[in-house]
């Protein structure tokens, strides 16, 4: 049994919307522990576009309460987390002659008003979608929409010549696996427990509480917990949970949907993406990524078994390559990619005939017939915070007197500055830590924000910061993440808290994963 009082609130996975419902809950004085099978953010939640977007797209599918929530966080969001969150200007290059197999709502409304509009996308549906886009959401920081003339400036010089005219607006980036841990932190400094690595295995559910049986997936230590009520944030999982481990059957369910991505190095030296649309109606983005390359996803691939680990399979390779080749200057090539990664994103399942044109509206569902459980479907990292807030009105229901609404502006660990005041910062950490380099100053304040100042400390020299291991990690920025943001292996630094394992040589990073192994394993002692 268990020496553990019972807690409020027990969370099942360690993704965005678990970690995003766990520090709305701790906030509001609720007693929550969360667990996670395997590393934070270690499955959907690291493998996004990454990006805070509207989701211009959407609007073809009439899904307007969706894409105005999104609109309208993108700027909460932002004033959250600067460091970790900027803005991006994005350029739609337009051409008149291009035809799509394109089945949208919006399409077939059209082509049964106008049938020789059937394939394309006029100049006026994408400014009139543009203008609803400027609109729908509140616009503080973030300009609105122009058309550009490719013919002139930097914007048209890595296109291919047909394309004359583009429309260029605003969404947000975001380092979605940092979020996630940032969330989860601010979820522990409020008091939550966090559970990284450790399965649930068994549950058993009463009148008025849940029994649930872990495995400490390291140690193989078995325990069990109390709580009033439980939620399913399980992503990819979620239905799975349901009905092996919760032991109820229910309709309700998610459609898998595999997004794979390359990246090669950059391909162009200006900061816009693009948006590029394909002649099977689907769309790509090509994104400046981690300053030396550019970003290419994603793909819609309906993935069948939770179980088997998503890859980007060497056609979706193909088929973003071939698909960024069509618009730029250079054709891209496969051996030019240098890492793909792939995730399964948990899509609820409302019956549509494609992959693409599946809902990213989340869905929340309560049961009550005994303990009360909530399972959380789909949803989209850009709306993750107002998940979290409808899902603790579902939980209000269940556990009355909670306190109301709070995280709107509230700034995660290391956000606490306006955004506009990036470079600033980066200024002074340079001026406080002479010996940086550049690189390291601006990825150190991205990474942490004002944080930046604790990860270093008191160094006064490159020397006081231990073992250089290439890239600027240092041994004490890889203490700090085993400290405070619960890395235990190389690739938890390496590819979730950082993509630094870009920048390094295979034996770099086993250097990197060794000091971490050994670091643990004497915590561990």
């Amino acid at each position: 049994m268990t020496d553990h009082p019972t807690t409020d609130l027990f969370i099942i996975g360690g993704g965005i919307n678990g970690c995003g419902i766990a520090r709305d809950a701790a906030g509001r004085g609720m007693s929550v522990t969360l667990a996670e099978m395997n590393d934070l953010a270690s499955a959907t939640s690291s493998a996004a576009t990454k990006l805070f977007h509207g989701g211009l797209r959407y609007l073809e599918y009439f899904e307007f309460r969706l894409v105005r929530e999104a609109l309208i966080e993108r700027e909460v969001l932002l004033q959250a987390m600067p460091h970790i969150s900027w803005p991006m200007r994005f350029v739609l290059p337009y051409h008149a002659d291009m035809r799509f197999e394109n089945d949208t709502p919006t399409s077939k409304l059209l082509s049964g008003i106008m049938p020789w509009m059937k394939g394309r996308r006029p100049a006026w549906l994408i400014r009139l979608g543009l203008f609803m886009y400027d609109t729908l959401g509140k616009r503080g920081i973030l300009p609105g929409t122009r058309k550009l003339d490719l013919t002139k400036g930097e914007v048209g010089k890595p296109l291919n010549s047909k394309f004359k005219t583009a429309f260029e607006y605003s969404d947000c980036w975001v380092e979605d696996a940092r979020l996630v841990m940032l969330n989860a932190r601010d979820a522990q400094d409020r008091g939550a427990t966090i559970l990284p690595r450790t399965k649930v295995i068994g549950t058993k559910r009463m009148a008025d509480h849940w029994e649930i049986t872990l495995e400490d997936r390291d140690s193989g230590e078995i325990h069990t917990r109390r709580a009033k009520m439980l939620v399913n944030a399980g992503g990819p999982w979620v239905a799975d949970l349901l009905q092996k481990q919760l032991n109820i059957q229910s309709n309700e369910t998610v459609r898998l949907v595999r997004g794979s991505h390359i990246v090669v190095p950059k391909l162009y030296d200006h900061d816009r993406c693009y948006f590029f649309q394909g002649t099977d109606g689907r769309i790509i983005f090509a994104i400046p990524y981690e300053e030396d390359y550019t970003l290419i996803g994603t793909t819609d691939a309906d993935h069948t078994d939770v179980d088997s680990p998503p890859e980007c399979t060497k056609e979706e390779q193909d088929y973003l390559v071939k698909f960024a080749s069509e618009y730029f200057n250079t054709p891209v090539t496969r051996d030019q990619i240098v890492w793909t990664y792939s995730g399964v994103r948990p899509l609820y399942d409302d019956g549509a005939s494609s992959a693409t044109a599946a809902t990213r509206e989340y869905v929340l569902s309560l049961n009550q017939d005994a303990a009360p459980l909530l399972n959380v479907f789909g949803g989209k990292i850009t709306t993750y915070r107002k998940l979290a807030e409808a899902a603790m009105a579902k939980i209000s229901s269940a556990l009355p007197n909670l306190t109301s609404n709070w995280t709107a502006g509230v700034p995660l660990p290391g956000g606490d500055f306006a955004v506009e005041d990036v470079k600033t910062l980066q200024a002074k950490l340079a001026t406080d830590y002479p010996f940086l380099s550049a690189y390291a100053t601006r990825r150190l304040i991205r990474a942490y924000g004002t944080e930046a100042w604790e990860v270093l400390g008191e160094a006064k020299s490159a020397t006081d910061l231990g073992q250089d291991f290439g890239a600027t990690i240092t041994a004490r920025e890889l203490d700090w993440a085993i400290e405070r943001e619960w890395v235990r292996t190389g690739e938890d630094y390496l590819w979730r808290r950082t993509k630094l394992g870009l920048r390094l040589s295979e034996e770099e990073r086993a250097a990197v994963d060794g000091y971490i192994t050994q670091q643990v394993s004497k915590l561990a002692a």
